[in-house]
């Protein structure tokens, strides 16, 4: 009997609980979750943005996968997907890595829709700031629809579900793997599997047992998205300002709310990733004090109407990268089979589309 064994609750998590069963013909999964529902961590805590290339200027691959997925994820979650507003990207004159020429080039590259925008919106920016402002073809989703989506399709697959559940340690064992698990009120159990598939984001390495942790290195950051109501003037937009230490508000369904981030002020902290430094700790223990005042005067340079927008609270969380793709764009997916512990698998994503690319390279693995 194929069985696996899936920790996180996440996107990348349920999807792969789901492929497992829906496409490899999996008899049981079980998908363990520390917190009380799906999709609370990163995939809720984000800039909620569908990314369609334009994000990725210096890393042609990964734009270039996001035009690929995006007709997938549109066709897979059409009622998630929220087009009612316009997306517009702008080229800085100073300090951007990008020129407009260069950006225009880039998209023509990729086949992305791209037109100068209009005088209604254009005038929105400082052009003394600003070189060049586009029409985008960009999209949100709504997080808090599709964790509902994502629930009934595990249900109806017959995925097992454990919330409230932390798994502490990995063991390999004579037929598969085993996992130790700690519920809620401390109380303990030990599942088995033949297959595992560690799903859990920045907890990707804080296991005890034998699990060797990954071979590509990580960095992690705390960071700050600030939910605000955007003036009428600006409500109906997103915006990205590129290609250096700017800033985007991306309509965020979830709350009616935008976010608002900023290269310079969202990270808040920054380590490389280290067993026995649980993320997740530290972010529990972190004061949380905003910074969207320094993100508001900033941004109040490029756009003075957002002088005027109302802070509602932010959403803090750990955001976690390879450390090989500090220095650039690039946002390629960690999949690793360990093996030290055949059957064991670590995948990492930093944005919702990727997860095509991982299941992708789950098509090619010999489930027996």
């Amino acid at each position: 009997m194929k069985d696996a064994i899936v920790i996180g609750g996440g996107f990348y998590g349920a999807m792969t609980a789901l492929y497992l069963m829906r496409v490899r013909g999996f008899a049981k999964v079980t998908l363990i979750e520390r917190e009380q529902g799906l999709l609370k961590r990163a995939s809720y805590h984000n800039q909620a943005r569908v990314h369609n290339g334009y994000h990725y200027p210096r890393s042609f691959v990964t734009a270039f996968r996001s035009r690929v997925n995006l007709p997938r994820f549109l066709q897979d979650y059409p009622d998630v997907v929220v087009k009612d507003f316009t997306k517009l990207y702008a080229i800085a004159r100073n300090n951007s890595k990008v020129t407009a020429k260069q950006f225009e080039r880039f998209c023509q590259g990729i086949e992305a829709s791209l037109q100068a925008a209009p005088e209604e919106f254009s005038r929105l920016f400082d052009d003394r700031l600003i070189e060049a402002v586009y029409l985008t073809e960009e999209y949100a989703f709504n997080s808090a629809i599709l964790a509902a989506e994502v629930g009934r399709e595990l249900e109806a697959a017959g995925v097992e579900l454990l919330f409230e559940s932390r798994v502490t340690a990995i063991h390999g064992t004579a037929d598969g793997l085993s996992v130790e698990v700690e519920g809620k009120g401390g109380a303990q159990q030990e599942r088995h599997g033949r297959y595992l598939f560690n799903c859990t984001y920045s907890g990707l390495n804080q296991y005890g047992g034998d699990f060797p942790g990954t071979a590509t290195r990580l960095r992690h950051e705390i960071t700050e998205m600030a939910l605000v109501q955007m003036p009428p003037e600006l409500r109906n937009l997103g915006v990205t300002v590129m290609d250096g230490p700017f800033f985007s508000m991306m309509p965020f369904p979830a709350r009616g709310l935008h976010t608002l981030s900023h290269v310079r002020y969202t990270p808040h902290l920054n380590w490389e990733d280290v067993n026995g430094k649980d993320p997740y700790g530290l972010l529990d223990d972190y004061d949380r004090a905003s910074r969207v005042d320094w993100m508001v005067r900033d941004v109040s340079r490029y756009m003075a109407d957002v002088a005027r927008v109302e802070y509602h609270d932010s959403l803090f969380e750990v955001k976690t990268i390879l450390m090989k793709n500090e220095g650039d764009d690039g946002r390629p997916i960690l999949f690793e089979q360990h093996p030290q512990l055949p059957g064991c698998y670590s995948m990492l994503g930093g944005k919702i589309d990727n997860i095509f690319d991982a299941l992708e390279r789950l098509d090619a693995e010999p489930f027996h």
